[in-house]
């Protein structure tokens, strides 16, 4: 008696299971990030009065939280299922997600190097403006103020930049306690003090303003950022590099498990 074996197409388990392990981390690092965005309105108080929202002046952190989250959670959701139910569907739109998403960062990475002068001037006006609305936000305030520590610098450009804000402004009739001063993420903090000093940035300058270089940071966050960029030009390039590689891998997975499937169905 002899067996005939037909051969038959059939979806790699290799490449399903990879395809979900690929996404569930995405998946479930998408709906972290929506917990966090949410979290931090319900403790602003916008999930009970939305118009909040609109009414901020500078840009709000919990935004981009909550956009990279949904779009993470939304194409780690359609990798998943459509890797697990093998639904091309799902899997078309996950791939071609990814791919917009790639080309848009190439688009971006091209146009900040043809036009660096408009992106300078953009970047500029949009931390000034950020400034103006530093004490309208909690989150906005954090990230000005994680900003100037790290970077060691104060304003845009310059302290003076902070004339901007209605709370620091030297020219206003206002009574402030911090007319005239600086947030206290612009101070030069003593590495021996335990406890952070809050108001070390009062009436700093009303001082002489060869002094300022004794008690804050004289140069701009922009022009702090302008020197870090040349020397760390390969640590960006291989950021870049890394997540287009992760990219390309989702969606070589994708490609693939469509191809099988495809396959599959065109032998029945």
């Amino acid at each position: 008696m002899y067996y005939y074996r037909y051969e038959n197409a059939e979806v790699s388990c290799c490449y399903k299971y990879l395809m979900f392990s690929y996404n569930i981390i995405f998946w479930l690092a998408g709906a972290a990030f929506i917990a966090i965005g949410f979290w931090a309105w319900s403790e602003k108080g916008v999930l009970l009065d939305l118009t909040q929202v609109t009414r901020l002046r500078g840009f709000d952190p919990v935004w981009l939280v909550l956009v990279v989250g949904g779009v993470t959670f939304t194409l780690g959701f359609a990798g998943c299922v459509g890797a697990l139910r093998e639904n091309i569907c799902l899997l078309k739109f996950f791939s071609g997600v990814i791919g917009l998403i790639f080309f848009l960062e190439l688009i971006v990475a091209v146009l900040a190097v043809v036009f660096q002068s408009q992106v300078r001037e953009w970047i500029n006006e949009f931390f000034l403006q950020n400034i103006k609305a530093y004490r309208d936000d909690i989150d906005l305030q954090n990230l000005i103020d994680s900003l100037q520590k790290m970077n060691h610098c104060c304003g845009a450009q310059e302290p003076n930049d902070w004339d901007l804000n209605v709370y620091f402004s030297c020219n206003g009739t206002h009574r402030s306690r911090e007319k005239c001063g600086v947030p206290f993420s612009c101070c030069i903090i003593d590495p021996a003090d335990t406890v952070l000093n809050t108001q070390c940035g009062y009436d700093v300058r009303n001082r002489p303003k060869n002094e300022w270089e004794n008690y804050i940071f004289v140069r701009g966050c922009i022009k702090e950022l302008e020197d870090w960029l040349p020397g760390n030009l390969y640590t960006v390039a291989i950021v870049f590099v890394v997540i287009s590689l992760l990219q390309m891998v989702g969606i070589y997975l994708a490609r693939t498990l469509i191809s099988d499937i495809e396959k599959v169905k065109f032998s029945y």
